[in-house]
């Protein structure tokens, strides 16, 4: 049996009615097919899954919430995605799959090579665009957190920041750097993963500054849409909750 899950952006509680804003309707309604009766669940990135019954009206949607269950699926390993901005729908992949991987904070930098260029108007709509696909990756894989995405930034920013970070610190680089198997790691890290063209030499030095240790996945040469998804896999299986 299916389970449906839809995330609203307001505080829930058990005994509720809540009408569905009109874009969470139409979805519920055209594409989920979802008829008078149904069972759904709702969720706000608080932890938590409310479960109960859709009734539709001519103009609305409502759920009225009969019980709350607390959600425990977060990796007990905190996953920090430093990525260089790609483009487009190779960005909207990297972000889906790291969620359901279990990341929870995904910060995209400008690097030396990242051909993707963004105004503040365009920044601020494309945060906007990402957010909406951690949600619905979330709403497909059972999350009740939504992962964090910063602001786009320079390479150095996000660098200095880190520079006082407790986590583990991995920069992704298939040229030289110790193998993902030697490094060691508490309960949180952060992997950083360049752009089309990799990260240039003053990008390493500046995450050699930040105390970022250099590592490799293998002899083979990944594209940025699947290098930090593989390596977030890694991690997720030497210290997190995969296998």
């Amino acid at each position: 049996m299916r389970r449906i899950r839809l995330y609203v952006d307001i505080a829930l509680a058990a005994g509720q009615s809540i009408t569905l804003s009109e874009a969470t309707a139409n979805h519920a309604v055209r594409v989920l097919r979802l008829r008078e009766g149904d069972a759904v669940t709702l969720f706000n990135g608080d932890g938590f899954d409310y479960v109960g019954t859709i009734s539709l009206g001519k103009r609305d949607a409502r759920v009225h919430l009969n019980s709350v269950d607390v959600v425990t699926n977060e990796s007990p390993l905190a996953i920090t995605l430093v990525q260089a901005i790609a483009r487009g729908e190779k960005m909207d992949l990297i972000l889906q799959k790291a969620t359901e991987l279990g990341v929870v904070k995904i910060v995209p930098v400008i690097s030396d090579r990242t051909e993707v260029k963004l105004d503040e108007d365009r920044a601020d709509k494309r945060i906007l665009h990402w957010q909406r696909v951690l949600e619905a990756a979330c709403e497909q894989c059972g999350r009740a957190q939504i992962p964090e995405v910063e602001s786009p930034s320079t390479l150095e920013r996000a660098a200095r920041l880190f520079a006082n970070a407790n986590d583990t610190k991995l920069v992704l680089h298939p040229d030289g750097g110790r193998p993902l198997s030697q490094v060691d790691c508490g309960d949180a890290a952060t992997i950083a993963i360049g752009p089309e063209g990799g990260f240039s030499e003053r990008d390493l030095a500046l995450f050699d500054q930040a105390g970022f240790v250099r590592i490799t996945l293998g002899p083979r040469v990944l594209r940025t849409e699947t290098a930090g998804l593989a390596a977030i896999a890694a991690l997720q299986t030497r210290f997190g909750d995969f296998g």
